[in-house]
């Protein structure tokens, strides 16, 4: 199995690239997002790798980063998210952005994906909740059923209430703002003690971090 490629980008497409490796043209395909970060034509690149086997077909999908392809990992063990599907998500979605979206259950954030219906954001929703943190890394997410933020591994707890966390989310709501866009700015607020400590200190927080 190949886990790695690093060489020239050969050729370059919306979803694709040819990596040459010492003489060799390997077709990878890639989220928008991960194409997006690469250099251009006759430019060194490295992608880490994950090698799907079908009868008479290898296929290589391609991610800036390891967590990258965990999350492409495991979006494609939802039913009804094949690879093709797995890419748009994470084109559409950072690693962050889908952590967020999933934990605020925000399908709207989800089926900004091509492909992506709202049963199939709702299932995604479902199947990913308790398993999302996984592929956390190192962002401090707030668990909505807990009494206290669940901090990713490696990260630093930080207090709080359930009760202030949701009504922070619901006045960051109110002003316009998407549910997971509100959600992922509590969710850096509530790293901060100091800022956890109340409704009116969380949500000048919360704003803070929205650039407001």
């Amino acid at each position: 199995m190949i886990a790695r490629l690093k060489g020239i980008i050969d050729e370059l497409g919306l979803d694709w690239l040819v990596v040459d490796v010492s003489g060799v043209g390997y077709l990878v395909h890639c989220p928008a997002r991960t194409i997006n970060t690469l250099p251009g034509l006759g430019m060194p690149a490295e992608l880490h790798i994950e090698t799907h086997v079908r009868e008479a077909q290898i296929s290589l999908y391609g991610f800036a980063d390891v967590r990258e392809r965990e999350c492409f990992r495991l979006l494609t063990t939802v039913q009804g998210v094949g690879a093709k599907v797995a890419l748009a998500i994470l084109g559409a979605l950072s690693p962050d952005q889908l952590v967020e979206a999933i934990l605020a259950q925000d399908k709207a954030q989800l089926s900004r994906a091509d492909g992506v219906g709202p049963r199939l954001a709702a299932r995604l929703l479902t199947e990913l909740k308790d398993r999302i943190l996984t592929v956390a890394g190192g962002l401090h997410v707030v668990s909505a059923d807990s009494e206290t933020p669940t901090p990713a591994p490696a990260a630093a707890a930080a207090a709080g209430s359930a009760g202030v966390t949701a009504d922070a989310i619901s006045a960051l709501v109110n002003l316009g703002y998407g549910r997971a866009e509100a959600f992922g700015a509590v969710t850096r607020a509530m790293a901060v003690p100091d800022e956890a400590s109340s409704l009116e200190a969380l949500i000048p927080a919360a704003l803070k971090e929205l650039g407001q």
